[in-house]
């Protein structure tokens, strides 16, 4: 009765609104994944138990075991360096060599572009690191966290290197296209307008010093010390500790996690990817290769520190329940998210879609990759996941463009640029939930304090998307994206200018 059907999308939109309107996350998750429950057993009470922890909670603990176990090990790591006092000395070496806010909010968004090769990784690491800089020139965490959401999702998009480019080659290469999967995502790459106009979009804004919306009020009360942090997580620490104690371990965990993905995926394997650098990202399962890195890590890492004596043995390890406790609220969200995206799963929000999708093709050829992108955009952030939104969507927008193979490519990368745009705005999306726990600020505040901005750049690339299916042109419709992003914040500038006058 509801399976197929609109009703299929309601009880993310249930889950979604609540938490925007309640500002509470758990019951607003939990409210929609029983929502989710009825609507799949026909409003049975036992079914819809049944459904809830065996088809919703029990399967999210056990499909995301490899990731949760990844975040307590980065919990973990976080707690290590600020008992050390390694992120307080990283801090007072922060402060003195940057001398602005922009400055900070530039290495912020620089370190999150270098680490491209997984956004949850990105997430956790680029707040660990960065947290004390922008903390130094009082930056609000919801500022912090936008900016670690922004270069995490949008950059792997971007990323021929990077689990999501896995993804996507791993979806395209099951479909009979002519080209292979990760050749196909590579030249989607230059119409993939939200990624690329988002990092004009934040470069150029902390460039103009603009904040509009809800941030402005956030930056506002971190200029007068309210830096929205859920607590205070900094330590001194050891006397004897210098930046090194953290930035030691942020380099371990970087090189055994790109060794543990390459591990995964076979690199040293004689019978899969010897060698093959890309082909082993391709065949990489970033559940288990993150947390096989991060356990190394983490080794060598209290090993280091106690030779140091910055930290005892005893410590370190009382530093395990302290970075366990820290992620129990995004293990939560998550476990709660990936439940509610198994309750549209059940419903067949992915054959609703299909079916909307084949009746836009009929009448609005040269539309549908703008109406590809928002549908796009509204299913990842209904559902709160991008992968499974072009997994959804490629094997039905390729054929689509078979009358038409000039558009086929600009229709697969408007598919991944508004399976970015939804994840980015999504509350339930892992990525936003993980960009959160990376800035220790409160996960609905971040969501509400971003969505201005990421609706600016989607608004702007909805246009493109129409212009450019007329133009046909990549790098005129880039420069005409680009010359919209950095008009768009003049203007914002100019009325708040006006306003403050």
């Amino acid at each position: 009765m509801f399976v197929n059907t609109f009703w299929s999308l309601v009880p993310p939109i249930v889950a979604i609104g609540l938490a925007l309107l309640t500002k509470e996350t758990y019951s607003s998750l939990f409210i929609g994944i029983t929502v989710g429950a009825l609507l799949a057993t026909d409003f049975s009470p036992i079914g819809a138990l049944d459904t809830i922890i065996n088809d919703g909670l029990t399967a999210s603990i056990a499909d995301n075991a490899g990731i949760f176990l990844f975040l307590v090990i980065l919990g973990v790591m976080v707690a290590l360096v600020n008992a050390t006092g390694g992120s307080a000395a990283f801090g007072r070496w922060a402060a003195s060599h940057i001398h602005s806010k922009a400055g900070a909010l530039l290495a912020t968004f620089a370190l999150g572009v270098l680490i491209f090769i997984d956004d949850y990784f990105n997430c956790l690491t680029v707040g660990s690191v960065m947290t004390p800089v922008t903390d130094s020139q009082r930056i609000s965490r919801l500022k912090l966290a936008y900016l670690i959401d922004s270069t995490a999702a949008p950059i792997c998009m971007i990323a021929p290197i990077s689990s999501w480019a896995a993804a996507v080659s791993g979806v395209a290469s099951k479909l009979d296209t002519g080209v292979s999967g990760i050749q196909l995502f590579i030249e989607a790459i230059p119409y993939n307008f939200y990624s690329l106009l988002t990092i004009v979009f934040v470069v150029t804004m902390v460039l103009l010093g603009v904040d509009y919306g809800p941030m402005a009020a956030a930056e506002l009360k971190a200029a007068q010390g309210d830096l929205g942090a859920l607590s205070d997580e900094h330590e001194e620490g050891s006397s004897r500790a210098n930046m090194w104690d953290m930035l030691i371990p942020i380099f371990l965990l970087i090189i055994f996690c790109v060794i543990g993905l390459l591990y995964v995926g076979g690199f040293w394997d004689p019978e899969t990817n010897a060698g093959d650098f890309i082909g082993a990202f391709g065949d990489t399962d970033a559940f288990v290769g993150l947390p096989w890195g991060a356990t190394i890590a983490l080794v060598l890492s209290i090993a280091f520190l106690c030779f140091r004596r910055v930290i005892t043995f005893k410590d370190a390890m009382g530093c395990m329940a302290k970075g366990f406790n820290a992620m129990v609220p995004a293990i939560l969200i998550l476990t709660f998210a990936v439940s509610l995206k198994s309750m549209t799963g059940l419903l067949g929000a992915a054959d609703y879609v299909e079916g909307l999708m084949e009746h836009a093709a009929e009448g609005l050829f040269m539309l549908l990759p703008a109406i590809i992108f928002i549908v796009a955009c509204l299913l990842a952030f209904a559902t709160g996941t991008s992968w499974g939104t072009f997994g959804i969507l490629i094997p039905i927008v390729l054929p689509i463009f078979n009358a038409a193979p000039d558009l086929q490519i600009m229709g697969i990368s408007a598919c991944l640029a508004g399976a970015v745009c939804g994840d980015h705005c999504s509350p339930i999306s892992d990525t936003t939930i993980m960009a959160s726990a990376g800035a220790n600020c409160n996960h609905i505040e971040h969501v509400s304090t971003q969505i201005p901005y990421a609706v600016t750049v989607a608004a702007i690339c909805f246009v493109n998307y129409i212009l450019a299916a007329f133009i046909r042109n990549v790098a005129v419709s880039l420069a005409i994206g680009v010359a919209m992003v950095i008009g768009t914040l003049l203007v914002i500038r100019s009325v708040q200018r006006k306003k403050a006058a």
